[in-house]
């Protein structure tokens, strides 16, 4: 038979190691890995394959492993009380597997590298040559396996022969495989053609070289898309980001979970998180968005930052150092340099001067909006004192804090008058100039 699904298919994940190499005290699986828990790597992999059944075999952190997994409805998490070795660990689920037939796939839960296109390779070897064991290694390796496949009835005979070894005595899975051998059972093995896929981690160096290696693989798939990237090797990109065709991204920047549209471009050292990016618009260097969206042909940037509740509609431009919290700009309405815009509705085409500020808090956890309609033009070093509103086609003079509703088209000025007084400079002493340093 060439069908790896002809016979059912059972999956069992070991996460049962203390992972005492990682010098941390959560379980070494739910360390995170390129935006996500290391377990989801391999439990997303082995779920995209035909089977009737997925067990993850835990050790310490129970707890952690069932609260981290609970997107994985049908995974069933099993106990291994004592870490005595991957035999052990599959003997915890010797009495469900008893009453099953069929094929059971073991694999490491740090094989985070493998793919599903080798994994569904290994099945069809093991069925095709009627295998007792199927031992996944690397092409050039002679030592042990990564990867098992065990005809069930197979493996429950092996299980019951083996014999604690080693320093530590444990009960070792590949002691199972030669046991099979030793009774005249037949065995496979497959070689994994890329080096990577059998990769362990065992450490927080171990760690960041799978980062590396599955950072490289996703921004290569990037690129052969049609994304630019100026330096894949600065570049975190999240695997669930939906990133389109001639989109740019420039060396430092951070994407996780957003969607960026073509024609964007971000510029150096951008970081985009939960957020919506639409065609043709520009971050500029350092800006960062945070849960927000961003319409078509807009400019953002350099150093802005929109937080969460952000919606810009269509050709807004946002200069350096804004900062925008819970609030919505309409179509090409402009607030150039250093102004803060929060719990607001600002409507289209409103011009928003250098330092523009809505004064939202009350110091009560509610906050006050302000509402700017249409074809507003705010002069610079103003404020607005939530809850207010200004009329549509209004013009707001600078240095002017809004205290009360404004009527469409008015012209507003609240500064005290300028008094000079001729020759008081010097009653009241002019401020020296502090000594050149020598």
């Amino acid at each position: 038979m060439s069908d790896a699904t002809a016979a059912p298919l059972h999956i069992v994940v070991l996460a049962g190691g203390s992972g005492k190499r990682m010098k941390s005290a959560h379980p070494k699986l739910l360390h995170p890995l390129f935006f996500k828990p290391m377990v989801h790597f391999i439990l997303d992999t082995v779920m995209a394959l035909p089977h009737r059944s997925v067990s993850l075999v835990v050790g310490k952190g129970e707890r952690e492993y069932r609260d981290q997994c609970r997107e994985y409805a049908e995974l069933a998490i099993v106990r291994q009380e004592a870490p005595l070795g991957t035999a052990d660990a599959v003997r915890a689920l010797e009495p469900f597997l008893a009453s099953q037939q069929g094929n059971v796939l073991i694999v490491n839960g740090d094989s985070v590298m493998l793919t599903v296109h080798s994994l569904t390779e290994l099945l069809a070897k093991h069925v095709a040559t009627g295998a007792d064991s199927t031992i996944g290694r690397q092409a050039d390796e002679k030592g042990g396996a990564h990867v098992v496949c065990f005809r069930i009835r197979a493996l429950l005979g092996a299980l019951a022969e083996i014999r604690p070894s080693g320093p530590e005595m444990e009960f070792d899975l590949h002691d199972a495989v030669e046991t099979i051998s030793a009774r005249g059972g037949a065995a496979a093995e497959y070689r994994f053609a890329d080096p990577t896929e059998t990769m362990g981690i065992d450490d927080q160096n171990e760690l960041w070289l799978a980062e590396t290696v599955l950072r490289e693989r996703f921004n290569g798939e990037l690129m052969r898309k049609g994304v630019a990237l100026q330096d894949s090797r600065s570049t975190l990109i999240d695997p669930r980001c939906r990133i389109h065709a001639d989109v740019r991204i420039e060396a430092g920047c951070t994407v996780i979970n957003s969607v960026l549209e073509a024609g964007v471009v971000a510029e150096n050292f951008c970081r985009i998180v939960d957020s919506e990016i639409g065609p043709g618009s520009l971050l500029r260097q350092g800006t960062c968005a945070e849960e927000a969206r961003v319409g078509r042909d807009c400019r953002v940037g350099p150093y802005a930052h929109l937080r969460p509740g952000s919606n810009l509609e269509d050709s807004v431009w946002i200069g350096n150092f804004v900062e925008i919290k819970n609030a919505s700009l309409g179509a090409g309405t402009r607030a150039a340099h250093l102004s803060f815009i929060g719990d607001a509705h600002v409507g289209r085409n409103v011009v928003l001067g250098c330092g523009f500020i809505t004064c939202n808090s009350s110091g009560r956890p509610l906050k006050q909006r302000t509402i700017i309609e249409d074809d507003v033009f705010i002069g610079s070093a103003s404020q607005a004192i939530a809850p207010v509103k200004m009329g549509a086609g209004s013009f707001i003079a600078t240095g002017t804090s809004v205290t009360d509703d404004v009527p469409p088209d008015s012209f507003v000025i609240s500064r005290g008058r300028q008094v000079t007084k001729p020759g008081y400079a010097k009653k009241y002493g002019k401020a020296k100039s502090p000594s050149a340093p020598r």
